[in-house]
């Protein structure tokens, strides 16, 4: 595989907004793989694979985030292939159960 592997922990108003469908949407369009879980601190959890400047990309949207989504903090560092084979078999991007 070519690119990066990130992983990242979205901090605020992130659950209950579409967060999770509006990650996975951003990073289909992107041609990114990975995967996005909403954790019981409040917090999105997310893993996202593919170029280094189309993951940059996506995560510099995520301080953003979707319309009614509040976000407070974005932190990210490297991820591996272990991570990122948590998504769903077959899936290039997957959304995961609450952690």
């Amino acid at each position: 595989m070519s690119g990066v592997i990130r992983h990242i922990i979205v901090r605020g108003k992130v659950q209950g907004v579409g967060y999770r469908a509006w990650i996975e949407g951003e990073a289909v369009a992107r041609g990114l793989g990975g995967w996005a879980r909403n954790r019981k601190d409040g917090t999105l959890e997310a893993v996202l694979s593919g170029s280094e400047s189309d993951v940059a990309a996506l995560i510099e949207k995520c301080r953003r985030g979707p319309g009614m989504a509040s976000v407070t903090a974005v932190d990210s560092e490297p991820a591996n292939e272990d991570m990122l084979n948590l998504r769903m078999p077959g899936e290039r991007f997957s959304v995961l159960p609450t952690i």
